[in-house]
């Protein structure tokens, strides 16, 4: 079955950089074939991701966010949950689940890094497009 449908999720935390991610993957794929879901943060997107690729909908689950030094906690390990929360919900569903989840050494709030993380996005974004259709076809040929 090829599957034309993309489920994307984007945390919201940092939207303006991460919402970028979204405008490279639709360089690609048309809008109309990509459903958006926004969770809170990035925590919350594995299990999102996993009943997305569970429906059975899409040919491919992409989730973008933006894991940064809050100076409370150590982000590294909330991007290290979440990378293999998404890795698991692929495994577990069979489904492709990509993953533009970002996490920077070095980040502050100036003009110049935002700049700088937003021009990133729509790369990583259209990398996650070319990953998913690439997969997709992949996948339709060993099935033939």
């Amino acid at each position: 079955m090829t599957h034309t449908r993309y489920a994307f999720i984007k945390a919201n935390w940092h939207a303006d950089i991460v919402d970028r991610a979204l405008d490279g993957f639709r360089e690609l794929i048309p809008a109309e074939q990509i459903d958006v879901f926004d969770v809170p943060g990035a925590f919350e997107m594995p299990l999102l991701a996993r009943d997305l690729a569970a429906t059975g909908r899409y040919g491919a689950v992409v989730a973008a966010a933006f894991v940064v030094d809050g100076g409370i906690y150590r982000h590294e390990f909330v991007a290290q949950a979440v990378v293999d929360g998404l890795m698991r919900a692929g495994l577990d569903t069979g489904v492709p689940v990509l993953s533009v989840s970002l996490t920077p050494h070095h980040y502050q709030e100036t003009e110049h890094h935002t700049r700088i993380y937003r021009e990133h996005f729509i790369e990583k974004g259209r990398e996650a497009a070319r990953a998913a259709l690439m997969i997709g076809k992949t996948r339709v040929a060993l099935a033939a």
